[in-house]
């Protein structure tokens, strides 16, 4: 198969890589697609920093405003929708440009996703999420661990979401997530991706991370929330458990105080910062920059250049 060259931004949340892709994709001539699982639902915008319908008009922008809150929506999913966009943009001369920071989609577009969608059942979902509630996430993750100790050891312990779901779909199943994947049929979608890795100093990231965040509350964040409420969308739904989401929906029921609900997203996505900065250092090939020391801008575009231009001889992939 003659592999197709495509680019990926990759970093943790608030590394700067919205802005830095912008004038990536001004001089690739690229179209940006979002890797972002949070950004992929419609009308939440301010909690997941979506960029401004003015940017979206001068570079096109794809896998934002996909679903409803309250839809389903799966890696596989993204998988195919993703590759679909990166070929229409082929088609129409242009380059793809994936930017984003979410590790299990870029692991389902580029290193051969399982081709089938599994199981579900929010019945089940949710006694494992009141489970870790009430006594506590590790209790979650050893209970992993007993069933699929190799899906368990690539899950941190406070990730509920995936060692839920991973719970979720042995109990489907009775399959080790590991085994279904291991015997699973993989669907390569034809991709040379080069990784070019945004980076700053801890003490830089989480300043950054808590001056956006108190921009987001003070600039119709809980406006936002408490809209999503109003018509329904609430804490039943997967993406309403995010980061901030979750802290202000618990600010509207009157749990908490809205200074509380900062200080709480502030706390929680600084650990998911230093989640992402794990599961990223795992990628390759992968070329990073420390931001802190310089913006490193004209390198990494001509970076992102060459890979595009020595390898595009190649057929686009089918």
């Amino acid at each position: 198969m003659n592999r197709q060259p495509v680019v990926a931004l990759i970093g943790s949340t608030a590394v700067g890589k919205t802005a830095l892709s912008l004038s990536i994709a001004e001089n690739l001539n690229a179209e940006i697609i979002s890797v972002d699982s949070r950004q992929v639902y419609r009308y939440m915008d301010i909690g997941t920093d979506k960029i401004s319908q003015s940017f979206r008009h001068e570079i096109p922008h794809h896998m934002i405003d996909i679903v409803d809150p309250d839809e389903k929506f799966t890696v596989s999913d993204f998988a195919e929708l993703a590759s679909q966009a990166a070929k229409r943009i082929y088609t129409r001369g242009k380059v793809p440009l994936f930017v984003g920071g979410t590790p299990f989609y870029y692991n389902a577009l580029f290193h051969a996703s399982l081709n089938q969608d599994l199981p579900s059942d929010n019945n089940i979902r949710e006694k494992y999420e009141a489970l870790a509630n009430s006594q506590g996430a590790e209790l979650l993750h050893m209970r992993l661990s007993e069933v699929d100790p190799v899906t368990a050891g690539k899950l941190h312990k406070n990730d509920i979401q995936r060692v839920t779901r991973a719970l979720e779909i042995w109990d489907l199943t009775g399959k080790a997530p590991s085994q279904i994947y291991n015997e699973g049929t993989k669907r390569d979608y034809g991709f040379d991706v080069l990784y070019i890795g945004l980076s700053r100093s801890r003490e830089e990231l989480f300043s950054r991370i808590a001056i956006r965040l108190e921009q987001e509350f003070n600039s119709g964040f809980p406006e936002e929330v408490e809209w999503l409420l109003d018509n329904g969308f609430d804490e039943r739904f997967t993406p309403l458990k995010g980061l901030g989401y979750s802290e202000l929906i618990d600010y509207h029921r009157g749990k908490i105080t809205f200074d509380s609900a900062l200080e709480n997203s502030i706390a929680r996505t600084k650990a998911f910062c230093r989640r992402q900065q794990t599961w990223f250092k795992k990628f390759e090939p992968a070329i990073w920059f420390n931001m802190s020391e310089s913006n490193h801008e004209e390198e990494i575009i001509n970076l992102a250049m060459n890979h595009i231009n020595n390898n595009k001889e190649g057929d686009s992939p089918e």
